[in-house]
């Protein structure tokens, strides 16, 4: 009874110890984003590639870049560089996705879509 008993307490101490399971998304991965301009002064198009690490969306050198894609696809994000912000959501399905923005560059006010293709 003492052996099951000790046993099943080290079982249960490496279970306690393991790290939490990392929670992936079907979305990980590089995708490559192109925002294009319909309506105000900002720049005709961007573009740029993003991570999407557990959901978590990161741009490697833009330190204020928020965005989170949903497990139904669904994605938020925002950016922000120097005198320029913008902000938009939409939805990735498969090895696509496709939404609206909207944001400023300087005092002009812009908006317009974006597609994303993953890579």
């Amino acid at each position: 009874m003492k052996i099951v008993s000790l046993s099943a307490i080290a079982i249960g101490s490496m279970i306690a110890l393991a790290p939490p399971a990392q929670a992936r998304s079907p979305y990980d991965g590089w995708w490559d984003l192109v925002f294009v301009t319909q309506a105000g002064g900002c720049d005709a198009s961007y573009n740029f590639t993003v991570n999407v690490a557990n959901g978590v969306v990161t741009h490697p050198n833009l330190v204020r870049f928020r965005g989170y894609v949903a497990k139904s696809g669904a994605v938020r994000a925002s950016v922000t560089v120097q005198d320029k912000y913008a902000s938009g959501s939409g939805r990735l399905l498969g090895t696509t996705g496709r939404g609206k923005w909207s944001g400023y560059s300087g005092s002009s006010r812009c908006s317009g879509y974006w597609t994303a293709q993953r890579n």
